[in-house]
C-alpha cells in the first residue's frame, strides 16, 4: 500500500456575535470565528492537511476568500469537495488526528459529534478520528480568547493495485 501523511494548520480571529463551527458542528458560545465561510477552523486545518498529503496546495488555492461563490459557505461542503479530489486520485483516508487549541468554551460535550460528523464525511469510521482539544495557559492570543488555532495530520492511503492503473 502506498502511505502519504499531511499536516494542516489554520487559525482564524474571534469576535463576539458571530457563530462558532467547529469540526462539523456548532458549539454555544459567546465569540465565533471571522471569516470569509463559516469560519470551521477545524475543518479548514483537515482539508489543508488532505490537500497537502497529494500535493495538491492548500484551502486558499481551491477555495479562495476573494471568491463570492465561497461566501458563508459551509465549511462541510468544503471537506466534501476536498475529499472528491481524494477519491478521484484513488486515496482513501486511513485515519486524522485533529487538535483544537481554544481557551473557552470547553469543548469536552462537542467531541464525539465533531468526530461523528467528520467520520461521516470522510467515509470512514469514527474510531479513525481523533479530535482533542486544548487551551494555551492564557498565553498569546488563544489564551487571551482572541483566536482560535487547530492543527491536523491525516494518513492517506492507495493500494498498490491501483497504482499499476
Amino acid at each position: 500500500m502506498d502511505i502519504r501523511i499531511g499536516n494542516g494548520y489554520d487559525v482564524h480571529a474571534l469576535a463576539p456575535g458571530l457563530p462558532l463551527w467547529l469540526g462539523g458542528v456548532q458549539v454555544e458560545s459567546p465569540l465565533g470565528c471571522i471569516a470569509h465561510s463559516d469560519g470551521d477552523v477545524a475543518i479548514h486545518a483537515l482539508c489543508d492537511a488532505l490537500l497537502g498529503a497529494l500535493a495538491l496546495g492548500d484551502i486558499g488555492k481551491h477555495f479562495p476568500d476573494t471568491s463570492d461563490e465561497f461566501k458563508g459557505i459551509d465549511s462541510k461542503i468544503l471537506l466534501s469537495r476536498v475529499m472528491a479530489l481524494i477519491g478521484a486520485e484513488g486515496w482513501n483516508v486511513i485515519n486524522a488526528d485533529i487538535t483544537i487549541a481554544m481557551q473557552k468554551p470547553k469543548l469536552a460535550p462537542y467531541i464525539v459529534p465533531m468526530r461523528e460528523c467528520l467520520a461521516s464525511l470522510m467515509g470512514i469510521p469514527v474510531s479513525r478520528v481523533s479530535v482533542k482539544a486544548t487551551t494555551t495557559e492564557k498565553l498569546g492570543f488563544v489564551g487571551r480568547s482572541e483566536g482560535c488555532e487547530v492543527y491536523a495530520v491525516v494518513l492517506l492511503g492507495k493500494n498498490e493495485e491501483l497504482l499499476d492503473s
